[in-house]
């Protein structure tokens, strides 16, 4: 069971570092398997093939990119919470591999509604729950939940676009920060200022 678990770690490890350098496209299963230090079968026994593997890249990566966030959305102060922690999804999908992976591959491999079912599972889901305990604690007014939470994670998605494509994406960053502040800030209440 153990070395089971070894071999499918090392699967995902090696096709997310392939699929982050190379794209979906140009990653074999042979290179995959080679990096991993495994043989075929073994891919085989674990995953039914390239796009199965794929789907299990996805989700590490939009996991691993949405923990960042999560971490932040505890903190006590629910404006801050909610504030950094949407800067740091920002930050976590400029890394080109995961920009590779999530926002280029992902949709033209698995579809459209899949990769969008990921991305609902493990970054909406977390959003909502930092909402709700904003509105909670009375730091936002109350909205409807799911719409509100799609809007802002779309919103995101194209921060990160907008950031990437951007001549001076340090300066686009500036920008976007400024902006996320700004659009968060129109649904608070009470004394709570935007840092």
């Amino acid at each position: 069971m153990a070395q089971g678990n070894a071999t499918r770690e090392a699967l995902i490890a090696a096709a997310r570092s392939l699929f982050g350098e190379h794209g979906y496209a140009d990653t074999s299963t042979d290179d995959v398997v080679a990096r991993a230090g495994v043989t075929k079968g073994a891919l085989y026994h674990h995953f039914s093939g390239k796009e199965a593997l794929f789907r299990a890249v996805v989700e590490r990566v939009q996991q691993d990119a949405s923990d960042r966030a999560v971490a932040e959305f505890l903190d006590p102060d629910s404006w801050q919470a909610l504030r950094r922690g949407c800067s740091l999804w920002i930050d976590a999908h400029l890394d080109p591999a995961v920009q590779r992976i999530l926002m280029q591959d992902a949709r033209a491999v698995l579809g459209w509604e899949e990769a969008r079912d990921i991305e609902n599972r493990f970054a909406v889901v977390a959003l909502r729950g930092a909402l709700r305990t904003a509105m909670n604690t009375g730091v936002i007014r109350r909205e409807p939940l799911r719409p509100l939470s799609q809007l802002l994670m779309g919103a995101l998605s194209e921060a990160c676009v907008y950031i990437t494509e951007a001549p001076d994406p340090d300066a686009a960053l500036a920008e976007i920060d400024e902006l996320l502040t700004t659009i968060l800030g129109a649904f608070q209440i009470g004394d709570t200022e935007p840092d």
